[in-house]
């Protein structure tokens, strides 16, 4: 079966979206503009909705371009624990950076997610991109790229050793005994590494999913080897078939080389569909969201995904030049150099084909036709299903949900029902022992008695 996850990226995928007639006005703070959201893609029986997330803005070059350019950003755990009591089936995913948080109190709210969800919840694994976020935090300059995955690798072992910290059944509450815990199912995990030390056990016990779905969407050859080894899921973005199909058979290889099963390691890659009842309204819709596209903010975009590559100095009508590497996100800078090169694309072209879906594939066209290019990517081995990211909120993805979903569901492409509760189940992914129980010699004795 395909997957999907419905990416709320604030107010769509195409940065001037939230101009569209149909938009919501100002939703961004509006916890009803979420729930509809996550109450469409349920409807839809989509496997999840995804939350990404950044703790500072990027660099803009001055008050008038950062007007058009910024908006606001709830926190994504407390959001998505509200929608957790909105929603009773679909899987809830969101962003937290392994460079700006610590690895204890990221364990515990993630948990803490699992259990008010009942096993629905998904962390997706970021080591932040931009230079902001490392002033927000007391630093000077944002860590170097190859450190940031250093720092990630050790935290997401420590944040696996917590979340196993309580072994199944540790919760006795037993009224007649007076015992709330077995205290032989509690372990101390006395991490002490290069970037960490971390006592344990978690105060919080072990989830309905064992731990939460873990996702990551790193591109560059650290963020590749870090999916190899710890992603279930990867969030991927390619503008063309032909690069998506070689990365979905590169990640399978290297999971296999290190011991996985591939099937154990679901990926996704992102689509823009913008849909009509039939191609021309179709492209006519393109058309408008093109139009009230601002060119500060579409250039502002670009070089955002760049690195922060200025590009002032460089005739817009001429050729994107040679973009330098940067510690900024690898994956985004790839995908948009690959896309000007393929398609010859002048940097007033590219810029405003950033604006209109960042570097996904943009599908244009009826419900059949979008229907039919998802089903081409999966049967040729190109994803095992797609990340939604409309164009605009909530018209976007309601059309998806009512004119694609159901050509998918005729076609047996797409479940007609969820079948289980989890995230897991929904994306067919075993539950993961707990370490100290497969390896006891691992466990130790908890500094609380």
């Amino acid at each position: 079966m395909i997957r999907l996850l419905a990416f709320l990226i604030q107010t769509g995928s195409h940065v001037a979206g939230w101009r569209h007639p149909e938009a919501w006005d100002n939703p961004l703070c509006d916890f009803e503009y979420f729930r509809h959201l996550a109450e469409t893609a349920e409807r839809g029986k989509f496997d999840a909705v995804f939350l990404a997330d950044a703790q500072g803005y990027p660099r803009v070059p001055g008050r008038e371009a950062f007007s058009r350019t910024e908006s606001p950003r709830l926190e994504p755990i407390s959001l998505l624990s509200a929608l957790s009591v909105a929603t009773s089936r679909i899987g809830l995913i969101g962003t937290a950076s392994t460079t700006y948080n610590e690895p204890y109190s990221l364990a515990r709210r993630f948990s803490t997610l699992d259990h008010l969800s009942a096993g629905r919840a998904g962390w997706n694994i970021v080591t932040s991109t931009t230079e902001s976020e490392a002033h927000n935090f007391g630093f000077e300059r944002h860590m170097g790229h190859a450190e940031r995955y250093r720092r990630a690798a050790e935290f997401v072992d420590v944040v696996r050793g917590l979340w196993d910290s309580w072994e199944d059944g540790a919760v006795l509450a037993d009224k007649a005994s007076g015992r709330y815990i077995d205290p032989d199912k509690l372990h101390a995990l006395n991490h002490d590494g290069a970037h960490f030390r971390v006592a344990g056990p978690l105060n919080t016990p072990r989830s309905p999913q064992g731990h939460p779905v873990l996702v990551q969407a790193g591109a560059s050859d650290d963020g590749r080897a870090f999916a190899a080894r710890h992603a279930e899921v990867i969030f991927t973005s390619h503008p063309a078939m032909e690069s998506a199909t070689a990365f979905y058979q590169e990640m399978k290889a290297l999971a296999a080389e290190g011991g996985r099963d591939p099937r154990s390691l679901v990926i996704l890659t992102a689509i823009t569909p913008i849909i009509g009842a039939n191609e021309a309204e179709a492209l006519a819709l393109q058309d408008d969201l093109d139009d009230l596209v601002d060119p500060v903010l579409s250039l502002s975009k670009l070089q955002w995904m760049l690195g922060d590559f200025d590009l002032s100095d460089y005739p817009l009508d001429g050729p994107l030049p040679d973009i330098p590497p940067t510690d900024a996100s690898h994956a985004n800078r790839a995908s948009v150099v690959e896309m000007a090169a393929r398609e010859n694309l002048t940097i007033r072209q590219l810029a405003r084909r950033i604006s209109a879906g960042r570097s996904s594939r943009t599908i244009v066209g009826t419900g059949v036709q979008v229907a039919d290019e998802l089903e081409g990517w999966y049967r040729r081995g190109a994803a095992d299903g797609f990340i939604i990211s409309p164009p605009y909120f909530p018209g976007g993805l309601s059309q998806f949900v009512d004119r694609v979903v159901p050509i998918l569901q005729a076609r047996g492409l797409f479940r007609q029902d969820y079948q289980g509760g989890t995230l897991r189940e929904h994306l067919g992914l075993a539950r993961p022992p707990n370490r100290f129980e497969l390896d006891p010699s691992l466990a130790g004795e908890p500094e609380c008695w």
